[in-house]
């Protein structure tokens, strides 16, 4: 219940709550109403109908002379909008900007700023502006009585509340706007397709959605980008008027390492993205770029150039790095948010939109027509009095002559109205010719004809559709053009990880006895050779590309992963591994692997069991490791063996006995205790187990001792697995190692 009061000096008490909750709701309604959001009808917001409006008002028409954009700014802020001239003249320049608006409502002549940077436009002292062609849409039916007309801020004028569009303005420029609680994003479209599908849904009402989705497919922006939102995405946005859709940068690679960027996103700058690109190389975040160039001129309004470091880069993959992490690629935020017929905002779908704005267009042809059947009947109402004058003319002469008030007297002796007798009164001494009763049947047979048809349109609903759909189609015939904004599917944006980023790098990871661990570039490094702490020594070494991940493999049957970029350099000792990795007490680090993806290797233990497993089944997420091989009591694991496609498996034992099997008989496992190599008692334990290739000569190595074994001597060894083998010499009771020799 309202708190307010009146005392003796009538003067009105109000609560400060009440008063700063109206104040408010009455600046909200206004800014959503008055500032913020676009009308159905037109598709503008109120400064920009009044930009429009003013122009043609000062005679600013397509076929003008342009005037002075202050000029205009000086008529619209005098007669129609107190607000700020800055303001006002940022709308009129957006409508002007061709990479700004679809189909821009002002022709301007100057500097109106450049699609690098939009801002940059002079001021309104030095640009000219007149309307620009396709504004006629918005304004040609102005005056033929298919507005409703409003006082202006000081009642001395009148001004349109909408514009009789004769398109749907307000998916063609799109706009977008931020009121009170509320905003307005709408993407721009492409004139033909919006006209296909109102008169798609003139010709079938109840036309479904994803028909109407085919006509209209998608956004089309002023400028070249690759819409690259999925189909299912933009469906999904037109039928809930909420949603947001990417756009993509347009490139092509020349000369196998310049990537040549034409076409940028919906208002991205240029020089913006070139400085985030460049952000990138100044951090060597970046190594597949080694140039930037800004190549845009007059011909080519976007021409940047990326170079890479060499043919070798992937070019697709490097991009699409870019898009990642640059505006090369941005995403837009859509909200059909709309002023309605009923003056309410609310969110519309886009068949919503169109059938709405459809019945907003088949009124106003409807005022339209109706106002020039008044003009005609009007028209015609005239033509009677002045045939009836013509064929009694010298009576009516005679009465204009002979009495005081004519037009009473010519009202009571022809029965002609106050309109006729006034019309009849003002008749011209020159238009008494005997060919002006000829004249004037003739247009009384026009008007007459034309009193028909509009009769005929105005009583039909569907004489009335036929004639909007092919004024429609005639304006989409003038003003319409190509898509320019092509919607693909492409691959979607991945930025590298830190790894894929870095040069690809030989490396050397070598691995001490007490667990330090350091890299040295190159693969011909021998790790036998560096410098240990006291105490220390060599233990095993792999080698790989610093972009692989290294494995380190516990005397526990865990498995631990490192990026082999991020270890220690060998011109130090390196670094202890257990600072990294979290090993179980007493656990060791046996053995180190540097492999890609997709090598397999065969994992064993002394126990004689093993299996085939993926390298990259080996890594591991954290410092706890992952369980790879199982372990039993006095057991140990062994290196694994490298394997490829058709290799064999050679098994030694200390009995001694050596087995030779093809490695495609053991099975392939994640992680697990594997199957069977070879037959053996308790008290027995393999040595090693290596790959190699049928035909190749393999020499072992026990201690100090080596035996060579050529094709033929190992063919002697071939089984199945699990069998026996056959039996060594007695010095090669302890195997460590093995050299393979074509």
């Amino acid at each position: 219940m309202s708190q307010q009061t009146i005392n003796y000096e009538g003067i009105e008490n109000q609560t400060v709550a009440e008063f700063t909750e109206k104040a408010y709701l009455d600046y909200a309604m206004y800014v959503i109403l008055d500032r913020a959001l676009p009308h159905i009808g037109d598709g503008l917001k109120p400064v920009q109908r009044r930009i429009i409006y003013a122009m043609s008002e000062l005679g600013l028409k397509a076929s003008a002379k342009h005037k002075k954009s202050a000029r205009t700014v000086g008529d619209v802020l005098g007669k129609f909008h107190p607000h700020g001239d800055s303001a006002c003249y940022e709308a009129m320049v957006l409508m002007a900007q061709s990479f700004s608006f679809r189909f821009p409502l002002v022709d301007g002549q100057g500097n109106w700023g450049s699609v690098d940077d939009p801002k940059s436009f002079a001021a309104m002292r030095y640009t000219e502006a007149k309307l620009s062609k396709f504004s006629q849409l918005l304004l040609e039916e102005t005056a033929q009585g298919t507005v409703d007309w409003a006082p202006n801020f000081d009642g001395s004028l009148k001004e349109p509340i909408t514009l009789p569009a004769r398109v749907p303005h307000i998916l063609l420029n799109g706009t977008s706007g931020i009121a009170v609680g509320m905003a307005t994003d709408i993407p721009p479209h492409n004139l033909v397709e919006v006209i296909n599908g109102c008169v798609a849904l003139l010709e079938d009402k109840n036309l479904s959605n994803e028909a109407l989705f085919d006509i209209i497919p998608g956004p089309d922006y002023p400028n070249h980008a690759n819409i690259i939102t999925p189909k299912p995405d933009l469906h999904r946005l037109y039928e809930t008027g909420n949603g947001s859709l990417r756009q993509r940068s347009r490139y092509t690679l020349e000369d196998g390492v310049n990537v040549v960027i034409d076409a940028l996103p919906f208002q991205v700058s240029g020089s913006k993205v070139l400085e985030q690109i460049a952000s990138q190389m100044r951090a060597k975040k970046l190594p597949m770029v080694v140039d930037l160039r800004d190549e845009s001129d007059h011909e080519n309004p976007v021409r940047l150039v990326v170079e890479l470091r060499s043919k070798r880069v992937d070019a697709d993959a490097a991009m699409l790095h870019l898009f990642a992490t640059t505006d090369l690629e941005r995403s837009y935020r859509v909200n059909l948010n709309v002023i309605g017929l009923n003056g309410r905002p609310q969110v519309k779908n886009l068949k919503g939109i169109l059938v709405e704005w459809l019945g907003y267009r088949i009124e106003t042809v409807r005022r339209r027509l109706q106002f020039r059947l008044d003009k005609v009947m009007a028209r015609l109402h005239i033509l009677d009095a002045l045939l009836i004058a013509f064929l009694n003319i010298d009576e009516v002469i005679a009465i204009i002559r002979e009495e005081d008030k004519p037009k009473p007297v010519l009202m009571s002796r022809f029965g002609l109205s106050d309109t006729q007798a006034e019309s009849v009164l003002e008749l011209k001494l020159r238009h008494l010719a005997k060919l002006e009763e000829m004249k004037i049947k003739g247009e009384q047979d026009e008007l007459a004809a034309e009193r028909d048809k509009l009769t005929k349109i105005l009583s039909s609903e569907a004489r009335m559709k036929t004639l909007v759909k092919k004024e429609l189609l005639a304006d989409a015939e003038e003003f319409g053009d190509e898509r320019r904004s092509p919607i693909v599917s492409l691959p979607a944006a991945r930025a590298m990880s830190e790894k894929d980023l870095l040069p690809a790098e030989s490396i050397t990871v070598v691995l001490s006895q007490t667990g330090w661990v350091r890299a040295a570039k190159g693969n011909d490094v021998d790790g036998q050779a560096l410098g240990y702490k006291s105490g220390d020594g060599f233990k095993a070494q792999a080698s790989g590309q610093s972009r692989q991940m290294a494995v380190f493999l516990a005397s526990t049957g865990r498995a631990y992963s490192l990026d082999a970029h991020s270890l220690p350099s060998a011109r130090s000792h390196g670094e202890p591994l257990s600072g990294r990795l979290n090993l179980p007490a007493g656990a060791s680090i046996d053995a180190v692997l540097l492999s890609s993806n997709t090598d397999k290797y065969v994992m064993t233990s002394s126990a004689g069991y093993g299996f085939m497993t993926a390298y990259e089944n080996l890594y591991s997420k954290g410092k706890a490791g992952k369980a790879v091989i199982s372990v039993p009591a006095n057991a140990k694991i062994l290196t694994p063996a490298l394997v490829k496609e058709g290799d064999y498996l050679m098994v030694v034992t200390d009995e001694p006995k050596m087995l030779v099997f093809p490695a495609s008989e053991l099975p392939v496992l994640a992680k697990g205790k594997g199957s069977k190599l070879i037959s053996m008692d308790k008290t027995t334990s393999v040595t090693a187990v290596f790959a190699f290739t049928p035909g190749q000569k393999v020499i072992l190595h026990a201690d100090s001792y080596k035996k060579a074994f050529g094709p033929t001597a190992i063919e002697e060894a071939f089984a199945s697995r699990a069998k026996k083998g056959i039996v060594l010499p007695r010095t090669l009771k302890n195997v460590t190692a093995i050299t393979l020799d074509s």
